[in-house]
């Protein structure tokens, strides 16, 4: 009888602690944050554990411009345009528009939170609870880090291909430097220098401070978008109206689906909502920078998507450089050049502003205690998150060096299939 009452007590005890870590689990996973005050951040910013705000309205819009405009607005345009036709222009618009109302609610947003880090974890902390905000953060950072490492490599190899035009480069550089890389295990591994070392550069920048990777992407920003208008310039002198005609060849359901293919073409505004804690003025200059930004990139990708059908029938416009192909046609080599520096630029600025939002994020969790503290830590001199900043630099160093563009974006496809399901 002792023995069996010592049993049933331990069962007892057992049941009793394990209900007891699931009631905590699930009372810490429904909280939610509440809004930090203003003191608060006022001491957090005096004691050296907050970001100095250093960013101003013309830094945030070109932050977002820097997180949008890639390499894509130079290839997604003619790829797109193949089935949709010179009707690509509406499929563009279409995004826009969509990503407006969007872009509003990120707006008010950031309003109501103008001074802390976070982004979309912050308002669904808020909104939501615990939970859902890990749940999202996750979902971010699966894509940002696969992200990150992609486009280094699409970087690596636009970097090779501009050195090769030079003689003394031209076909002397290997293929785990810069291009392919070099393939292991079937092509399952596929190892490339070049790109972990860009990284790496990218991540000295953000360490060293906010205003220094500020005019790195500023500048960066700026000559793609110089180099954009040239293009749209040059190309409006070649463009022949009646490729224009029929303007949707197959009517408006290409039209639409290429909406839904185009809309990711839009999708770095957010970046700006990341940089609450940096701006100057938030309250003002976060909803201008993030409805200016998205502004400037419509009226860009629309001046591209009308050249381009305009300068060639649509069904001649190649699929992996068709901008470029465009321009050679007309025996316009050197804006071909043109382009391919603009790429550099565009996914550099996107790569620098995606490393930059992920380490804000890892300072974020740190400081709400979901992630080790070691992430929550800003560099008292440079008052950056050095090391959130270098974790997410390694990650993406790691990924990048070892896979290539095609592998880490069939890992991408997961990650958006999970994230709409």
């Amino acid at each position: 009888m002792g023995g069996g009452q010592r049993r049933t007590t331990q069962n007892q005890t057992t049941s009793s602690a394990s209900s007891s870590c699931w009631s905590h689990f699930w009372s810490s996973a429904l909280r939610t944050k509440p809004l930090g005050s203003p003191l608060e951040v006022a001491v957090r910013t005096n004691s050296g554990d907050g970001l100095v705000r250093r960013l101003g309205m013309f830094d945030l819009i070109l932050l977002g411009v820097g997180a949008s405009i890639g390499a894509g607005i130079f290839v997604v345009t003619g790829t797109v345009a193949h089935d949709a036709g010179p009707g690509v222009t509406i499929s563009f618009i279409l995004a826009g528009v969509s990503c407006v109302l969007n872009a509003l609610c990120y707006a008010e947003l950031a309003c109501r939170f103008p001074a802390v880090v976070g982004g979309a974890y912050l308002y669904t902390y808020t909104a939501f609870n615990e939970l859902t905000a890990f749940l999202v953060f996750a979902q971010l950072m699966l894509d940002y880090h696969i992200g990150a490492a992609s486009i280094a490599r699409s970087l690596a190899s636009y970097v090779v291909t501009i050195l090769e035009l030079f003689p003394i480069f031209k076909e002397n550089i290997p293929d785990w430097i810069g291009h392919g890389g070099q393939k292991f295990l079937g092509g399952a591994i596929s190892i490339n220098v070049l790109a972990p070392v860009l990284l790496v550069l990218l991540t000295v920048i953000l360490c060293r401070g906010v205003g220094e990777s500020a005019a790195v992407n500023s500048f960066m920003t700026a000559t793609k978008v110089i180099i954009v208008i040239i293009v749209i310039f040059a190309g409006a002198f070649e463009v022949d109206t009646s490729n224009w005609t029929p303007f949707a060849p197959d009517g408006f359901k290409p039209i639409l689906t290429g909406a839904t293919v185009v809309f990711f073409a839009y999708v770095g505004f957010d970046a700006v909502a990341n940089s609450a804690e940096e701006s100057k003025r938030p309250q003002r200059d976060l909803p201008i920078g993030i409805i200016g930004s998205l502004l400037i990139c419509i009226a860009l990708y629309i001046g591209v998507c009308l050249v381009i059908t305009g300068m060639l029938p649509y069904y001649l416009l190649g699929e992996d450089a068709p901008l470029a192909n465009a321009f050679t046609s007309k025996g316009l080599k050197f804006v071909s050049i043109l382009i391919s520096v603009g790429a550099v630029a565009g996914l550099t600025t996107t790569l620098l502003v995606g490393l930059y939002v992920q380490s804000r994020l890892y300072l974020g969790l740190g400081r709400d205690g979901l992630l080790p503290s070691v992430f929550a830590r800003v560099h008292p001199r440079c008052h950056t998150p050095i090391h959130s900043q270098v974790w997410v630099g390694i990650v993406a160093a790691a990924l990048a060096g070892l896979f290539n563009v095609h592998i880490l974006s069939h890992i991408l496809s997961v990650g958006s299939l999970l994230k709409i399901y």
